[in-house]
């Protein structure tokens, strides 16, 4: 499949501070790359720079097959963008938003009303057209926002965090909306702090920590990287705790659960771990093997603590 977006070796600073370190990442023609990080990783900017909204340093960056830089005006007609928060006009009704970006976009007269309605009825928006913003809910808005940024049909969608603060059926609505773009050819890049949201949607994820990228790949083969079961041992006593982690110095400890987690690489390490704590005399409550999730995966590459353990 040809790459739709190409970044080689991609620097950004702010004020002498480091943002993109060196980011090197394609996404495929008609594919969902979801890219991940905690705040501050560099998200945001990232999908800016590929928007012509910011400058950068050092690199390329094309789009389309068009420099992002000598040739923005190209990278624009080619591009839908959404936010994190829906820059809709709220004093305008849902219809008279999208007619306005429709002229913005110089679409022909003749076909502006018949591409409306589809838009309309494919965010399930037309019972609300002609109600003014204002009176949308938080989940409508953001399907008006998305849907704004198709109005020119581009066949490549930058997302940036497009389901922040949205319930979870609201959600749900809009991930089924964006497969289906997905489906249609459209080539999404979706950054997200959900990481159910990647697991569901991305056909790959990139994980971006201090402005680098931590690692890449399908969902699956990241998880099988972090090993292939996740053992959580609930101790009878707290006070075997550092007993349990220097019998396991590969654990992390929760104090307040008095767990000791650990991941395995396969079931003759789960035999050798818990005869390593009967032969310590370390009391079990219990046990409870998981497969490795996203959750595993983020906490494994980035700096981010995972909430409750420690070392």
């Amino acid at each position: 499949m040809d790459a739709v977006v190409q970044v080689e070796g991609l620097h950004r600073s702010f004020g002498g501070q480091p943002v993109l370190q060196g980011i090197d990442l394609d996404v495929s023609r008609g594919t969902i790359v979801g890219l991940l990080g905690p705040n501050g990783a560099g998200k945001t900017t990232f999908v800016r720079i590929l928007a012509t909204l910011l400058p950068f340093d050092a690199g390329q960056v094309r789009v389309c097959g068009h420099d992002v830089v000598r040739q923005a005006a190209a990278v624009r007609r080619r591009i839908g963008l959404t936010g994190q928060y829906a820059s809709v006009d709220e004093l305008l009704t849902g219809r008279e938003n999208l007619r306005l970006l429709s002229r913005l976009a110089h679409l022909d007269r003749a076909l502006i009303h018949q591409r409306i309605a589809e838009l309309l009825e494919r965010f399930d928006l037309t019972d609300a057209a002609d109600e003014r913003v204002c009176t949308y809910s938080g989940g409508m808005r953001r399907r008006l926002d998305l849907a704004a940024s198709l109005v020119a049909t581009p066949p490549v969608l930058f997302l940036d965090e497009p389901t922040t603060g949205l319930d979870p059926h609201s959600r749900r609505t809009l991930w089924q909306v964006i497969r289906e773009l997905a489906d249609d050819g459209v080539t999404v890049l979706l950054t997200t702090q959900y990481l159910e949201e990647a697991d569901v949607l991305a056909d790959e994820i990139a994980v971006l920590d201090h402005g680098r990228v931590m690692t890449r790949g399908t969902a699956q083969r990241l998880k099988e990287q972090i090993g292939t079961e996740r053992l959580t041992v609930y101790l009878r006593d707290s006070a075997d705790l550092d007993r349990a982690v220097s019998v396991l110095p590969t654990a992390s400890i929760d104090r307040a659960e008095r767990t000791v987690t650990l991941t395995l690489a396969g079931p003759d390490e789960l035999r050798s771990t818990l005869n390593a704590l009967a032969d310590a005399r370390i009391a079990l409550e219990r046990t409870q093997a998981s497969t490795p999730t996203l959750d595993d995966v983020f906490f494994a590459v980035t700096s981010t603590p995972r909430p409750g353990a420690t070392r």
